[in-house]
């Protein structure tokens, strides 16, 4: 229309439709109530497999709103969808309880970003070989830091006795009060197994230790048809061979849980606050509230409360073998190497 000017109406409007549907987006999410309630047995490429309450077994996706949270082994968990654990069906997890406990690392001593492996377990099992391949204290340390940050239970499992006399390993852990289980393989029959076993039912226990030290064959005799993989040690670098390749929960005949671990080579402590491992020694913590602020608690930390403590003498006094065992502890969380100590990890 040359020379006029184009009047607009309301008809000439054309409203594109909304892509995502015409329901207004709305940041409240279902509540769920009808979830059922399942534990994490196994982690596997994004699919989780879970026990529910009612004994069924099922295969499960995480749902989008859960975002990045990590779903971890042990995990108490609500799913939906199809529950009823048919060949083919997936359900979705919607919800992630609270954790009670969470067994965490990090990737080395510089990396500040904690990963958690387990949750929910009450108690650590550190296995650990006495000979074939050497035993590395450090790394049983750092265990042991793990899991009294987690406020876990910790039980030393010390294989291949017919090869080492296990007294002397376990004594250095006496003074902070970690029990020892010794086994060995004879004549086909692992012995000391039953006192393991006593140990662990009615618990829910993880298994940790470097691989070759005869983990995977203890949780075959603890769990006959757990069928887990098992190796030896490299005859070139003293090694084992990684046979467990990601965390399982197995059901134990007698009740309770155990859960087996790939085999470890480090474990990152970077995400332990040494204040908060102070905390898991109620006895050493009462004294350590009387040092200066920032005390490290170390050998040599300046008027450190701990050290006037053992050289008082007081009544309850936890001695100077148990306050030396603990900063062997510390000392495994820095990096540092004990006094008259050497770098064993």
């Amino acid at each position: 229309m040359t020379g006029r000017r184009q009047e607009w109406g309301e008809s000439d409007v054309r409203i594109r439709p909304n892509p995502r549907g015409n329901r207004p987006r709305t940041k409240q999410r279902p509540e769920h109530a009808d979830a059922t309630a399942a534990m994490v047995l196994a982690v596997d490429r994004g699919r989780y497999h879970l026990l529910t309450d009612e004994g069924v077994g099922l295969i499960a996706m995480k749902a989008r709103e859960l975002g990045r949270a990590a779903i971890v082994v042990g995990d108490r968990v609500d799913v939906v969808g199809d529950v009823s654990g048919d060949r083919d069906t997936l359900s979705r997890v919607v919800r992630v309880h609270e954790r009670r406990t969470a067994l965490r690392r990090s990737a080395d001593d510089t990396d500040a970003v904690e990963r958690v492996i387990v949750a929910n377990a009450d108690q650590l099992v550190i296995v650990t070989a006495l000979a074939d391949p050497e035993p590395r204290p450090r790394m049983v340390d750092r265990c042991l830091v793990a899991a009294f940050d987690a406020r876990m239970d910790a039980l030393l499992c010390l294989t291949k006795a017919d090869l080492a006399d296990p007294a002397a390993f376990a004594a250095a852990y006496a003074a902070l009060e970690v029990p020892a289980v010794a086994t060995a393989v004879l004549d086909g029959r692992i012995e000391g197994l039953e006192e393991l076993r006593s140990r662990l039912t009615g618990r829910v226990s993880v298994l940790i230790g470097h691989s070759g030290v005869g983990k995977s064959t203890l949780v075959n005799a603890l769990v006959p048809d757990a069928f887990r993989a098992t190796g030896g040690v490299n005859a070139m670098t003293g090694r084992g061979r990684h046979t467990s390749s990601s965390a399982v929960a197995l059901a134990l005949p007698g009740g309770g849980w155990v859960i087996d671990t790939p085999g470890v080579r480090s474990f990152g402590l970077a995400h332990v606050d040494p204040d908060h491992l102070v905390r898991a020694f109620e006895d050493l913590a009462s004294v350590a509230a009387e040092c200066p602020r920032g005390c490290t608690h170390t050998w040599g930390a300046p008027d450190c409360a701990l050290d006037d403590w053992v050289r008082s003498g007081a009544a309850g006094t936890p001695g100077e073998a148990r306050l030396s065992s603990f900063r062997r502890l510390l000392a495994s969380r820095t990096g540092e190497d004990a006094p008259g100590q050497g770098n064993d990890d």
